[in-house]
């Protein structure tokens, strides 16, 4: 398998994070979204809307992509269900995907690259607007938290939702978000912190990252 990713791109850091998690051994693929690589013809071939992540897997003896976060997580669910990052009950596989999407489509689109950048034309504090959107989310997921967290977001095991939350705390903390208003949303993200397949997925730890 290969990875197309950047390395500071939360939806590229959720993937990072199933994958070592699961365990999978993958080619790391730098898309450099500052320097405008997710524009090129060879990268839009690969996802239209040039956007990172892409998982390159191969099903028939050819190549074959998948794009967005979500649809490579399904696919590595399915594919390679020993470590599974969703539970068991219907219920609370519900319960963990509604809390990973309050992240993927109620919180990280609106600190999108693309996003900002449009923002910064009309004339807008892009990081100010940014973080009033952030810290929204972030509320009504510290909520859900409350009623649902263990030693990890959703009980004692870690899951698809913690794979969408640690990026977000990340990207949080870029756009000047109120992190810190986050108690129980913070702890977990510490204990986290110190799991050997976390620390591999992590921003800094990638070849393509930067100083900040």
């Amino acid at each position: 398998m290969k990875l197309f990713n950047y390395w500071r791109s939360s939806s590229s850091y959720r993937v990072r994070l199933a994958l070592h998690f699961k365990a999978l051994p993958f080619e790391y693929v730098a898309v450099s979204l500052i320097k405008g690589e997710q524009h090129e013809v060879s990268h839009r071939e690969r996802s239209p809307a040039g956007y990172v992540p892409v998982l390159e897997v191969e099903e028939h003896g050819k190549p074959a992509f998948i794009h967005q976060s979500v649809a490579i997580f399904e696919y590595l669910e399915e594919r390679y269900p020993e470590r599974p990052l969703l539970p068991k009950s219907l219920v609370a596989k519900g319960q963990v995907r509604a809390m990973a999407e309050l992240i993927n489509s109620g919180i990280q689109p609106f600190h999108n690259l693309s996003t900002l950048n449009h923002l910064k034309t009309l004339g807008v504090d892009e990081k100010k607007w940014a973080a009033h959107f952030i810290d929204q989310g972030l509320a009504a997921l510290e909520q859900l938290a409350k009623q649902h967290a263990g030693t990890f977001l959703f009980g004692d095991s870690f899951s698809w939702a913690d794979c969408c939350l640690l990026p977000q705390l990340f990207g949080a903390r870029r756009f000047g978000g109120n992190v810190d208003g986050f108690p129980l949303l913070t702890r977990l993200e510490k204990h986290c912190a110190e799991l050997p397949f976390v620390k591999a997925a992590r921003p800094d730890a990638q070849p393509d990252a930067q100083p900040s």
